[in-house]
């Protein structure tokens, strides 16, 4: 008796418990469902990089001084000493190299000579010239004897002065025994040596000035134009993070025979002491007039119907569409003119299947 009434007991709660079982399937559902989120879309990118719609050109150039002068001496003779060695500084009016001097003092000697023979002659023919005057106003003699006694004078007088010049270009032969600089510069070639005789004019020592560097290039004739139009700067090997500006000072005005090139010369205003003579450089010539564009993957362009336009990626993974200014088509790129900033990320790859309001996941490469 006892067991059928427990029977009827749970009998009674049966019709209950089938229908809470429903209730309590379809809450855990729910709960099921709302803890389901989405995953982040995995996407490739490309970075957006402005640069000039024409590529700029760099060539391989040398430092050299503007100005290179080969000094001599002014007269010949035997090179008795040479003060320099090649790479020293020299300032204005230090020697370079000395001559032997002892012929260049006779000479002195020999025109100081003549100087004071001139200068006796000249004493008794003014003295001549003065009596003749005088015997001449008394009537004791005639006008031809005055006239012979003006002309031995003026005679005279003249050489006179010329042992005087004699003297002074002796001096100054002297003092060119001396090879002095007239300008403060770095020796860049010795010609000469101790011992060797040279001649008048003859290349004794090369000085470069350092007042003005500049580099030398070799142009080809499709970038003369850019050349004298366009915006040069220069980058030493020595130190590549460094430009400096530069600007055209002269280009040939033929081409070179075997290269058919053109070498210009490009002045460096700002340039320091670490740009030294000889040193390799770069000069990048740049296109004044063109304009800067940015190349983009081609199936990154996002278009129906309305405006171009790109998916950009921040860093929460959140995309959003900007249109853009696109300027041409090439065969795997479109370039654009604005829209996006520098160095933004845009979606390169699925852009047809992307939603404003999805999340994204930048990666690497895409697998399948």
């Amino acid at each position: 008796m006892q067991d059928r009434s427990s029977f009827f007991s749970f009998s009674s709660y049966l019709p209950l418990i089938l229908v809470a079982l429903p209730a309590l399937a379809l809450g855990g559902c729910n709960e099921s469902a709302a803890e389901k989120v989405e995953p982040a879309r995995p996407v490739l990118t490309a970075t957006v990089h402005y640069e000039a719609e024409i590529p700029d050109r760099s060539f391989v150039g040398t430092i050299k001084p503007r100005i290179e002068t080969d000094m001599g001496f002014r007269v010949s003779g035997k090179v008795a000493k040479r003060l320099v060695e090649v790479g020293q500084i020299v300032e204005v009016g230090q020697p370079l190299a000395t001559l032997d001097e002892v012929d260049l003092k006779l000479q002195a000697e020999q025109a100081q000579a003549e100087l004071s023979a001139a200068t006796g002659v000249l004493a008794q023919a003014a003295a001549a010239e003065t009596r003749a005057k005088e015997l001449r106003a008394k009537g004791w003699t005639t006008d031809a004897q005055l006239d012979q006694a003006k002309a031995a004078a003026d005679e005279a007088r003249a050489r006179l002065n010329r042992a005087q010049r004699s003297v002074e270009l002796t001096k100054n032969s002297l003092s060119y025994a001396t090879l002095t600089s007239d300008t403060r510069g770095v020796v860049t070639a010795t010609l000469v040596d101790a011992g060797q005789v040279v001649a008048s004019g003859q290349p004794a020592i090369r000085v470069a000035r350092l007042g003005e560097k500049e580099a030398v290039v070799a142009i080809p004739e499709t970038l003369i134009g850019r050349a004298r139009t366009g915006t040069a700067r220069v980058s030493l090997w020595s130190e590549p993070g460094k430009t400096y500006t530069a600007k055209l000072r002269e280009i040939a005005p033929t081409a070179d025979p075997a290269t058919r090139t053109y070498l210009a010369k490009f002045s460096l205003p700002d340039a320091d002491d670490k740009v030294s003579l000889g040193m390799t450089a770069t000069l990048t010539l740049a296109d004044a007039a063109t304009s800067r564009v940015a190349r983009v993957p081609l199936s990154a362009l996002f278009s129906q119907g309305g405006p171009s336009a790109l998916y950009v990626v921040d860093d929460k993974g959140d995309v959003a569409l900007r249109p853009v200014a696109v300027k041409s088509y090439e065969s795997n790129d479109v370039i654009i003119t604005g829209g996006v900033d520098e160095g933004a990320k845009v979606v390169a790859l699925g852009v047809q299947k992307l939603d404003p309001s999805q999340k994204v996941r930048v990666v690497s490469s895409l697998s399948f």
